[in-house]
């Protein structure tokens, strides 16, 4: 792992620590053992690292976006897509959790604009051609299952499997369309 990934994942632990707002550039640096310089070579403020973290998720997230617009419009496309980004919030719950915390801190970034957009996109994967109301609340359930679903994890300690299989059973009957 190089310095510019090990300031995000420390940045992002701190932040889960401590609060966004209460975690300096300092404190990560210190958490990392590097200078306060060797943090600003990479990252000017928090802003940019959390630019980098959301950026790296959105890449990933992305690569699902674009094979899922290379597909037909069809239940087994919808229910691919839906098992792979699941796959990619279970390795990201942790950016997930922070960025359900920390609504406040993604309105003034980029990422954050460049996230909800995605976010749509996503979503348009999630329903078919021509998609009535009830069909988009299913598909933007189905997104909000697999965000919030790991928030549940530590008040029911079941392992990350048994909450993954579940998060992903309930947003697929979202997709198909089952109550």
């Amino acid at each position: 792992m190089d310095t510019r990934e090990r300031i995000m994942v420390e940045a992002l632990d701190l932040f889960a620590e401590r609060g966004y707002g209460e975690t300096s550039l300092r404190e990560i640096a210190e958490r990392i053992g590097i200078t306060k310089a060797a943090v600003y070579y990479h990252f000017k403020t928090k802003d940019d690292i959390l630019n980098g973290l959301l950026d790296t998720m959105g890449q990933q997230i992305d690569e699902i976006i674009a094979w899922g617009q290379t597909q037909p419009r069809t239940a087994e496309t919808r229910q691919e897509v839906a098992r792979r980004y699941a796959a990619r919030i279970r390795e990201g719950a942790k950016v997930m959790r922070f960025l359900h915390e920390n609504q406040t801190a993604l309105r003034g970034i980029d990422a954050g604009a460049r996230f909800r957009e995605r976010m749509g996109r996503l979503h348009d994967l999630f329903v078919g051609p021509d998609p009535d109301l009830a069909e988009r609340l299913r598909g933007l359930a189905a997104i909000m299952t697999m965000h919030a679903g790991w928030m549940l994890r530590e008040e029911h300690a079941t392992s990350d499997d048994q909450m993954a299989d579940t998060i992903l059973e309930v947003a697929l009957e979202l997709v198909n369309g089952k109550p």
